[in-house]
């Protein structure tokens, strides 16, 4: 009998510490210890839910995703000429053309922002640009970019018209004049203005990217090139210009550009002939 009694004591004291690193584990943690059976029956429905959350986001996100690429897609196919024109509508105040010596026209556009700082005029004359383009021209054989004024003899300035600002400009070195009435000129229109500023957009067609690509594949054949049109125009030859800025107004042919299927065209504008370079289907005999 007295060799059981230590057994006896053996398993309550090893009970009691059982039981003390329970409590111990249950002031830790603040919460009752977890029932192996119960964590294995619910801790798998925890387990569920957060699957089907995830699948859940991951539908979501599938579903926005086409919306996102189609903004992506318009944001890139937006008509920069559209932009160009609503920028220009954004802008204060009015635009209005002066007259200057051909060939001065910068020079001009320095001596009008010059006297703007210097009269103090920077609430009332706003802007001054010089109509230019970028056309191709061969020189000796080689093929460049040349920047040039698109319509010489003329300077755009966006102002508040005054008193003050009209003399400002008026009495500007190099300045002829305003366009139009002398003393109360009439502003442009945004079209106007579009058609004198917008550089040339490059949106080439589906059919010419189409044309250019048989090009490349046919290699040095020349299997892919269009044909050179027939030069039917005669320098001197009065023609109606088709396209552009300057459409449905005359023109008369003052050279002829074979090599580069265009002709250069005077065309009457603000009653002054302004040279124009166009090519062979912009215009249309009389």
């Amino acid at each position: 009998m007295s060799e059981q009694t230590p057994d006896h004591d053996e398993v309550t004291a090893e009970q009691s510490v059982q039981d003390a690193d329970v409590e111990a584990a249950e002031r830790h943690d603040g919460e009752p210890a977890a029932d192996p059976v119960e964590e294995a029956v619910y801790g798998e429905d925890d387990q569920v839910s957060t699957e089907d959350s995830v699948e859940a986001d991951a539908t979501e996100q599938a579903t926005a995703d086409p919306a996102q690429d189609d903004a992506e897609e318009e944001a890139e196919v937006a008509d920069p000429l559209e932009e160009f024109t609503s920028v220009l509508r954004g802008k204060y105040g009015d635009w209005f053309v002066i007259h200057s010596y051909a060939g001065y026209e910068n020079r001009v556009k320095h001596n009008l922002e010059t006297r703007i700082t210097s009269l103090n005029m920077e609430d009332y004359i706003f802007e001054v640009e010089v109509p230019m383009e970028e056309v191709t021209e061969i020189k000796n054989g080689q093929r460049k970019q040349v920047r040039r004024v698109r319509m010489p003899g003329y300077v755009l300035v966006r102002m508040e018209l005054t008193d003050e600002s009209w003399g400002a400009v008026r009495h500007t070195p190099g300045v002829t004049g305003f366009v139009g009435n002398a003393h109360q000129p009439v502003p442009l229109s945004i079209d106007e203005v579009v058609s004198m500023l917008a550089p040339v957009f490059d949106t080439p067609s589906p059919a010419a990217a189409a044309t250019a690509d048989s090009g490349a594949e046919g290699g040095d054949s020349g299997a892919g090139r269009p044909a050179q049109p027939q030069v039917d125009f005669e320098v001197g030859e009065s023609v109606t210009v088709m396209e552009g800025p300057f459409e449905t107004l005359p023109a008369t042919i003052s050279e002829i550009l074979p090599e580069s299927n265009k002709l250069k065209v005077l065309v009457s504008i603000f009653g002054r002939e302004t040279p124009v370079e166009l090519a062979f289907n912009q215009v249309a005999k009389l």
